[in-house]
């Protein structure tokens, strides 16, 4: 295998789990450790990837917005296990708020799935579009607004006009990173007025998150972490992060 081919396929494999170890890498590649740390000195010279004691780490910057399309294969496994036990969270005849996150997205395929009769207020085109065109018991509201083709997602003052007009019982966001001290955290301004407001007009607030979100910091705070009724995630976090949940009566659900 050429060395080009070897370090896309180390990015790929990057990309979809977030963290790689030389050792691992090395027996997946029939090479030696030394050859996969030249491939990651050259690709952190690109700016690719930082590498970390033992391996490397994608590279990201607070305010980069991974496209939709992307995100969807991240953590896909942790995903739909957040989903599955998000799931038994809502019931027929609830009103929930969705916004354009793939976590959220998973959950509503099992709602779907259980023939859950909800009605869904959403900002997310992809949404919309899916569950317009399928057979399912939801009822579909559109906030309207300018569309950000990355995340799908409709933002400014046309969505945060229709929000406003609603109350309902659940809200159901995702965000960028999770940190005690700067709170919920998103990669742009425009989407993380969407959810601020989304929690405001709800009963509760639900927080999907996987392991990867907590301890990592993004360019737009969106809120306190109290200001969620749970959060559900795959992964027990670390004893700081269970005692501040319980101080501040944060459920959560792993």
């Amino acid at each position: 295998m050429l060395g080009l081919e070897r370090r896309q396929q180390i990015m790929q494999k990057l990309t979809a789990e977030r963290k790689v170890y030389v050792s691992d890498l090395a027996k997946i590649f029939h090479v030696t450790e030394e050859t996969i740390r030249r491939d990651l000195e050259k690709l952190e010279g690109a700016d690719l990837l930082r590498r970390s004691y033992g391996g490397a780490i994608l590279a990201e910057h607070t305010n980069e917005e991974v496209p939709y399309a992307r995100r969807t294969g991240i953590n896909s496994e942790s995903k739909n296990a957040i989903a599955a036990k998000a799931q038994d969270l809502i019931h027929d005849g609830d009103t929930i708020m969705v916004d354009s996150s793939t976590t959220c997205e998973m959950l509503l395929k099992r709602l779907r799935d259980l023939q859950r009769s909800i009605t869904v207020i959403t900002n997310s085109v992809r949404l919309m579009n899916t569950y317009s065109m399928t057979a399912n018991k939801f009822t579909m509201i559109c906030t309207g607004g300018t569309l950000r083709t990355n995340s799908c997602a409709l933002t400014g003052a046309m969505t945060m006009a229709c929000l406003r007009q609603f109350y309902v019982d659940f809200a159901l966001i995702s965000c960028k990173g999770l940190d005690l001290g700067k709170g919920i955290m998103e990669s742009n301004e425009s989407e993380s007025h969407v959810k601020q407001l989304m929690m405001h007009q709800a009963k509760e607030s639900l927080l999907l998150a996987d392991h990867s979100k907590f301890g990592r910091t993004a360019f737009v705070r969106c809120g306190n972490i109290e200001d969620v009724s749970c959060i559900v995630t795959d992964t027990l976090p670390g004893e700081d992060w269970q005692t501040y949940l319980s101080e501040h009566n944060v459920k959560l659900i792993v």
